[in-house]
């Protein structure tokens, strides 16, 4: 099995790879759905739609406070073709995701966000019930 992540955009994760590595995600406003928010930043940030039969994890709190719900799902989509939307830094424009890719569940582990470790452990354990 293989996990798609996304790796931040911008100069300060430039040459950053184990652990600044991240699901595809975003806030939401208190009145949207979660899922219908999960599914449109994951188009922002990859350029791809994410379609099949969604799966809910337990949402974590992130260092910074931040919850962050997310789903699993399984599909197919070609990290080569990821292409993110934008943001403006020191009147400098970067995409918010530079790359992408699909990795196992050991190499996920030590490229994930600390914070997001969570996600893993909780899919594999459902993998294996």
């Amino acid at each position: 099995m293989e996990v798609f992540l996304v790796h931040p955009g911008g100069p300060f994760w430039a040459t950053k790879d184990a652990g600044a590595w991240s699901i595809p995600k975003g806030e939401f406003e208190p009145t949207e759905d979660p899922l219908a928010a999960a599914r449109r930043e994951f188009t922002e940030e990859t350029g791809f739609e994410a379609e099949g039969d969604f799966v809910p994890l337990t949402p974590l709190k992130q260092k910074s406070g931040k919850i962050v719900h997310a789903w699993a799902v399984q599909m197919d989509c070609d990290p080569a073709h990821v292409r993110s939307n934008t943001f403006t830094w020191k009147g400098r424009e970067f995409p918010e995701v530079d790359r992408a890719g699909w990795f196992d569940l050991e190499t996920a582990k030590t490229k994930i966000l600390p914070g997001q470790q969570g996600f893993l452990d909780e899919l594999v354990g459902r993998l294996q019930q």
